[in-house]
Protein backbone atom coordinates (compact mmCIF):
# COMPACT_ATOMS: atom_id res chain seq x y z
CA UNK A 1 0.00 0.00 0.00
CA UNK A 2 1.34 3.21 -0.86
CA UNK A 3 -0.16 5.98 1.06
CA UNK A 4 2.44 8.36 1.05
CA UNK A 5 3.07 9.97 -2.82
CA UNK A 6 6.39 10.50 -2.60
CA UNK A 7 7.11 6.61 -2.73
CA UNK A 8 5.67 6.58 -6.15
CA UNK A 9 8.56 8.60 -7.37
CA UNK A 10 10.51 5.82 -6.49
CA UNK A 11 10.24 4.17 -10.02
CA UNK A 12 10.54 0.05 -9.86
CA UNK A 13 11.08 0.31 -6.13
CA UNK A 14 7.58 -1.11 -5.71
CA UNK A 15 8.25 -4.07 -7.40
CA UNK A 16 11.84 -4.22 -5.82
CA UNK A 17 10.26 -4.60 -2.28
CA UNK A 18 7.53 -7.36 -3.00
CA UNK A 19 10.91 -9.59 -4.47
CA UNK A 20 12.96 -8.67 -1.16
CA UNK A 21 9.74 -9.36 0.71
CA UNK A 22 9.23 -12.79 -0.71
CA UNK A 23 12.92 -13.52 -0.19
CA UNK A 24 12.71 -12.73 3.12
CA UNK A 25 10.21 -14.92 3.73
CA UNK A 26 11.73 -17.82 2.13
CA UNK A 27 15.19 -17.35 3.81
CA UNK A 28 13.10 -16.71 7.20
CA UNK A 29 11.49 -19.56 7.47
CA UNK A 30 8.15 -19.22 6.42
CA UNK A 31 7.22 -18.38 2.78
CA UNK A 32 3.96 -18.79 3.11
CA UNK A 33 1.52 -16.45 4.54
CA UNK A 34 0.46 -12.95 3.17
CA UNK A 35 1.68 -9.52 4.64
CA UNK A 36 0.91 -6.17 3.77
CA UNK A 37 3.41 -3.46 3.41
CA UNK A 38 2.61 -0.01 4.03
CA UNK A 39 4.48 2.71 2.49
CA UNK A 40 3.94 6.29 4.47
CA UNK A 41 5.05 9.40 6.08
CA UNK A 42 7.09 10.15 9.04
CA UNK A 43 3.96 11.22 10.22
CA UNK A 44 1.82 7.88 10.02
CA UNK A 45 4.93 6.09 11.97
CA UNK A 46 5.10 8.56 14.44
CA UNK A 47 1.75 8.48 15.33
CA UNK A 48 2.12 4.35 15.25
CA UNK A 49 5.25 4.36 17.30
CA UNK A 50 3.33 6.38 19.72
CA UNK A 51 0.48 4.23 19.86
CA UNK A 52 2.14 0.96 19.74
CA UNK A 53 5.26 1.03 21.30
CA UNK A 54 4.93 4.41 23.80
CA UNK A 55 7.78 6.09 21.55
CA UNK A 56 6.55 9.67 20.48
CA UNK A 57 8.94 9.82 17.47
CA UNK A 58 9.10 8.81 13.93
CA UNK A 59 11.13 5.59 12.81
CA UNK A 60 12.10 4.27 9.79
CA UNK A 61 10.07 0.88 9.99
CA UNK A 62 7.51 -1.22 12.46
CA UNK A 63 6.12 -4.29 12.32
CA UNK A 64 3.53 -5.98 13.17
CA UNK A 65 2.85 -9.56 13.19
CA UNK A 66 -0.51 -11.37 13.31
CA UNK A 67 -1.70 -14.61 14.69
CA UNK A 68 -3.59 -15.78 11.45
CA UNK A 69 -1.59 -19.18 10.14
CA UNK A 70 -2.68 -16.91 6.57
CA UNK A 71 -2.16 -13.71 7.27
CA UNK A 72 2.14 -12.85 8.81
CA UNK A 73 1.40 -9.78 9.29
CA UNK A 74 2.26 -5.68 8.31
CA UNK A 75 4.93 -3.63 8.01
CA UNK A 76 5.40 -0.07 7.78
CA UNK A 77 8.16 2.10 6.36
CA UNK A 78 8.42 5.94 6.78
CA UNK A 79 9.43 7.56 3.99
CA UNK A 80 11.40 10.79 5.51
CA UNK A 81 13.45 8.64 8.24
CA UNK A 82 14.56 5.99 5.04
CA UNK A 83 15.39 9.05 3.18
CA UNK A 84 17.16 10.84 5.97
CA UNK A 85 19.25 7.44 7.06
CA UNK A 86 20.10 6.52 3.66
CA UNK A 87 21.65 10.12 3.01
CA UNK A 88 23.32 9.92 6.48
CA UNK A 89 24.82 6.40 5.66
CA UNK A 90 25.91 6.99 2.08
CA UNK A 91 23.66 4.37 0.27
CA UNK A 92 20.87 4.64 -2.32
CA UNK A 93 17.11 5.37 -1.14
CA UNK A 94 16.13 2.57 -3.11
CA UNK A 95 19.11 -0.11 -1.23
CA UNK A 96 18.16 1.19 2.11
CA UNK A 97 14.77 0.81 1.33
CA UNK A 98 14.71 -2.79 0.57
CA UNK A 99 16.84 -3.48 3.55
CA UNK A 100 13.54 -1.98 5.92
CA UNK A 101 11.80 -4.23 3.99
CA UNK A 102 13.58 -6.98 4.51
CA UNK A 103 14.39 -6.16 8.42
CA UNK A 104 10.78 -5.77 8.96
CA UNK A 105 9.51 -8.91 7.55
CA UNK A 106 12.38 -10.91 9.44
CA UNK A 107 10.78 -9.28 12.57
CA UNK A 108 7.22 -10.80 11.54
CA UNK A 109 8.65 -13.86 11.24
CA UNK A 110 10.15 -13.62 14.90
CA UNK A 111 13.77 -12.65 14.28
CA UNK A 112 14.86 -9.52 16.48
CA UNK A 113 18.32 -8.07 17.59
CA UNK A 114 17.44 -6.83 21.25
CA UNK A 115 20.27 -9.01 21.97
CA UNK A 116 23.72 -9.85 20.78
CA UNK A 117 22.99 -13.12 20.13
CA UNK A 118 19.79 -12.42 18.53
CA UNK A 119 21.55 -10.15 16.40
CA UNK A 120 24.23 -12.78 15.27
CA UNK A 121 20.97 -14.40 13.83
CA UNK A 122 18.94 -11.73 12.48
CA UNK A 123 21.86 -9.42 10.72
CA UNK A 124 23.79 -12.38 8.72
CA UNK A 125 20.59 -13.28 7.68
CA UNK A 126 19.83 -9.75 6.04
CA UNK A 127 23.18 -9.68 4.67
CA UNK A 128 22.35 -12.63 2.83
CA UNK A 129 19.02 -11.91 1.31
CA UNK A 130 20.34 -8.25 0.49
CA UNK A 131 23.22 -9.96 -1.39
CA UNK A 132 20.94 -11.98 -3.46
CA UNK A 133 19.27 -8.69 -4.40
CA UNK A 134 22.36 -6.67 -4.96
CA UNK A 135 23.24 -4.74 -2.34
CA UNK A 136 26.49 -4.66 -0.01
CA UNK A 137 26.66 -5.72 3.82
CA UNK A 138 24.57 -2.95 5.80
CA UNK A 139 26.24 -3.60 8.99
CA UNK A 140 29.50 -3.63 7.04
CA UNK A 141 30.33 -0.50 9.12
CA UNK A 142 29.20 -1.47 12.06
CA UNK A 143 32.02 -4.43 12.48
CA UNK A 144 34.70 -1.68 12.09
Amino acid sequence: MIEEPKWRRKRGLSARMKRAAVLAQARGGNARGALTILLSSDRKLKTLNTTFRGKPKATNVLSFPSRRQDYIGDVAIAYGVTEKEARAQKKSFSDHALHLTVHGVLHLLGYDHETRRAARVMEPLETAILSELGIGDPYASKAA
